[in-house]
């Protein structure tokens, strides 16, 4: 595969007000494209001089010679046009990206260098700039005001550009536009680039290879075509001495004999009747997780050592279930462990307060951690309970199932809080203190050395610029930087745990202040691919669990989005309780293959369709459709009640209205 040579929102970003030239400080701070202007002008990519002007029309030859040295394209004299002077510079980054096969020029031999590229030749050449690097392609439906204007050859590009998020169109009071034939900008070039990049990072898979060949896949862990067929026995695993080539040949004996417990390959487990799984220690330090048995379509994925339910096996996957939702995965990425040789699982206790704790276990370290979600209804009692999805508990011993949706792990992130800037600085202060009180080492200085402290004013500013609720931000930094103590935040002033990989925790971008690191995870995931419902890992605007919301893309911990909300709900309780259940949350119980229409007044037009929610499978029992704050309802001139919603896309849109017949009121 070739590879993008890459991609790393870094150093240059982040240090960008240290070093930007005379020229861009007077002509681009304060513009709406401030970030991602300074960002390519940074990198070399946009240059400068006296007369930068970032609203000035940019031209083919422009816009060719920033791919090219964004991509760092490789020389190539494959292609040469008469229109072009030999030897230039221009010319050598022209010739390159139409090497590369991201641009082609006019029948009669030209390039017209001069002319400027309009926003749909923009889309055109980021198109086969993903097909350069070898990134996967996906459409979607988009229904711009003047998406007829779009030339037919333009229209799969545009569509795929829409999917990712590089295209947004201009929002109208009568609708969003996209001026496919306009003159694009400079300003417009950077920030098609600059979200180009962003899901590019998204998008570059991260295959584990073998490290004598860094283009193959990584071989399995497991004895080739060696199958055996074994009982459990003692604590132990007993093996006939009978082997088999095929797995058909051990499975006929495995559903024949009831004294056999297991199958396995070489030493692993690939097939039990009864016992757990878990994630297993493997080069990737996760588990994949996909949608069918052809382990191609990754949905999410898991922490090694992590619980997952086993539901069964074939010859080259396993088949578990996570938060309501079946999945497969690779043999080498799971453990099986019979049900006689578990040593440990998780477990929820709900004490006499009320209040929910979880215990986690990780079955690789065989050590347990624990946090508070926050309050269960009284309904709920006392007890022991176990739950792979943190909404449907069962009781231990009774067996009975209680469902609770912790509310700040789905509460919309658009809802702001109620608390302001200097209540949030001094929840920040009592929590240091809280921790520097423990005693332990590497929180001896946390009042005085976190990252986190001040953040109250910049993360109100956030909030209400980029309608993500402060809390939250603040409570994911807590847990992602261990309080703004970590080393990627004291040495980076990464807060986010950005670029840190479970398989690289060393690794992190780093940042000049953490106001800038707050900026990249707002507008680089959040706002870009996540809470945005047309974001490429879109699954609601909320924490959220591994079947819905951040959780499912965002981290292999199965469990963060509760943890956040754990965060959520503890700085709430000592700023008084004024944010818990402040508002009606739902969730979306349609699922079939069209979606859900969110639309700008309570009717169907043709003409007033906000967004759409794209069709996703809702899970167990249909608990987990997209999460919606309802703010108001109403009787619509077609009979159905109406909900007036929060609207998940970014600003300016506020509001949205959804049938009521399509959403389900969580208590």
């Amino acid at each position: 595969m070739k590879k993008i040579t890459i991609f790393t929102l870094l150093m240059l970003l982040v240090f960008a007000p240290l070093f930007q030239q005379s020229a861009e400080a007077s002509t681009v701070s304060g513009h709406q494209m401030e970030t991602e202007l300074n960002y390519w002008i940074q990198k070399n990519v946009i240059r400068t001089d006296s007369k930068f002007n970032p609203n000035k029309a940019v031209t083919r030859a422009e816009f060719a010679s920033y791919l090219a040295r964004a991509l760092d394209l490789p020389v190539s004299t494959k292609y040469t046009f008469k229109d072009l002077k030999k030897g230039s510079n221009l010319t050598i980054e022209i010739q390159n990206a139409a090497g590369a096969g991201l641009l082609s020029g006019y029948p009669d031999g030209t390039f017209k260098p001069s002319d400027k590229i309009t926003r749909q030749q923009m889309a055109g050449m980021i198109y086969k700039a993903f097909r350069y690097m070898d990134l996967p392609i996906e459409k979607t439906d988009f229904t711009f005001k003047d998406s007829n204007q779009i030339s037919a050859n333009f229209k799969e590009p545009v569509s795929a550009a829409v999917y990712l998020g590089i295209i947004r169109g201009d929002h109208q009071k009568n609708g969003v536009y996209f001026k496919p034939k306009n003159s694009a900008t400079i300003a417009h070039a950077a920030a098609f680039l600059f979200r180009m990049e962003a899901a590019a990072q998204l998008l570059e898979p991260q295959v584990p290879t073998d490290p004598s060949n860094p283009e193959s896949p990584t071989v399995p862990d497991v004895d080739p075509e060696i199958y055996k067929v074994s009982s459990v026995s003692n604590g132990q695993i007993v093996p006939t001495t009978a082997l088999y080539t095929t797995y058909e040949d051990a499975l006929a004996v495995y559903n024949a004999s009831s004294s056999i417990d297991v199958i396995q390959k070489g030493s692993k487990i690939i097939k039990m009747k009864a016992g757990r799984a878990f994630g297993s220690n493997n080069k990737k330090q996760l588990t994949s997780l996909y949608s069918n048995s052809s382990l191609r379509d990754e949905v999410t994925y898991i922490q090694k050592g992590r619980e997952m339910k086993y539901i069964g096996s074939g010859g080259d996957y396993v088949i578990v279930e996570l938060a309501g939702t079946t999945f497969y995965a690779k043999h080498s990425e799971v453990d099986l462990v019979p049900s006689d040789l578990v040593t440990g699982y998780d477990y929820y206790m709900v004490d006499s307060n009320s209040i929910l704790t979880h215990y986690t276990y990780d079955n690789l370290s065989k050590t347990r951690g624990i946090y508070s979600i926050g309050p269960v209804p009284p309904t709920m009692p006392a007890a022991t309970y176990t739950s792979l999805d943190g909404v449907h508990f069962t009781e231990v011993g009774s067996r009975k199932v209680y469902t609770h949706y912790p509310y700040f792990q789905f509460q919309s992130v658009r809802q702001p809080t109620s608390y302001s800037a200097a209540e949030l600085d001094a929840y920040i202060q009592y929590a240091l203190q809280d921790r520097q009180s423990t005693g332990a080492k590497r929180y001896a200085n946390a009042t005085v050395n976190s990252k986190l402290i001040g953040l109250g004013t910049y993360l109100k500013s956030v909030e209400e610029t980029y309608r993500v609720n402060a809390m939250f931000i603040l409570a994911t930094a807590i847990h992602e930087s261990d309080y703004g103590i970590s080393d990627n935040a004291q040495k980076k002033n990464n807060i986010f745990g950005i670029k840190v990989f479970d398989s690289s925790p060393e690794m992190g971008e780093v940042y000049a202040t953490p106001e800038n690191s707050i900026n990249a995870f707002i507008q680089r995931y959040m706002n870009l691919n996540y809470a945005n419902p047309l974001g490429a890992h879109s699954n609601g605007a909320v924490p959220g669990n591994k079947a819905v919301g951040f959780n499912v893309k965002y981290a292999s911990d199965p469990n963060w989005g509760s943890k956040i909300a754990g965060h959520m709900w503890k700085m709430d309780k000592f700023l008084g309780n004024r944010d818990y259940k402040q508002v009606q949350l739902g969730s979306i119980n349609y699922t079939g293959k069209e979606g859900v229409n969110v639309r700008t007044s309570p009717e169907v037009s043709y003409d007033n369709k906000l967004f759409t929610y794209k069709p996703k499978s809702p899970g167990f029992e249909a608990s987990f459709g997209y999460p919606v704050v309802i703010v108001d309802e109403t009787t619509g001139s077609d009979g159905y009640v109406w909900y007036k919603i929060l609207a998940d896309i970014n600003p300016p849109s506020d509001f949205g209205w959804i049938r009521s017949d399509l959403v389900n009121k969580i208590d």
